[in-house]
């Protein structure tokens, strides 16, 4: 089906699932770090079953906020009613700083665009759970990538 370019079809879905990996574990990295630094400063008691909760979920790519609303109660039930809130609107920026994080690191280092490789990681997961994060950005970049020849082999005849 692909002929000669099939050596470039795997070099694209290694170089993919290579990026979503190190992408997804690195934004979670990164936010479980960030909220870890939160829960310390608040004074958290059992900050780091908050934080490795939060990784987890970062890397599942569910919402993290289902770990900051239960440490933001118990935030302010443990600290003065400003810290809390302080501490509050830190919780929402660490929640949202995916959105920044992952467009940066997701698709860095390859041809296809950041914004193919989002909706092939999204709708992955939404389709196939965990798995469907890989094979979602996988597909839909050779699929993009095959558009892309279909439509440079039109323009040249």
């Amino acid at each position: 089906m692909v002929g000669d370019d099939g050596d470039e079809i795997v070099q694209i879905s290694r170089d993919v699932i290579r990026s979503v990996v190190k992408g997804i574990l690195l934004v979670a990295i990164i936010q479980a770090g960030l909220a870890f630094i939160g829960f310390k400063i608040i004074g958290l008691p059992g900050a780091g079953i908050f934080t490795f909760l939060l990784l987890v979920l970062a890397i599942m790519q569910i919402p993290t906020i289902l770990v900051m609303i239960p440490a933001i109660i118990l935030a302010f039930s443990i600290s003065d009613t400003t810290p809390a809130i302080i501490f509050s609107i830190y919780c929402v920026l660490v929640g949202v700083s995916d959105n920044i994080l992952k467009p940066i690191f997701l698709g860095k280092g390859l041809k296809t665009p950041m914004i193919v490789i989002l909706i092939g990681t999204i709708g992955g997961m939404l389709l196939h759970g965990i798995i469907g994060l890989f094979i979602g950005a996988v597909v839909l970049s050779v699929m993009y990538r095959i558009y892309e020849y279909w439509v440079n082999d039109l323009k040249l005849k």
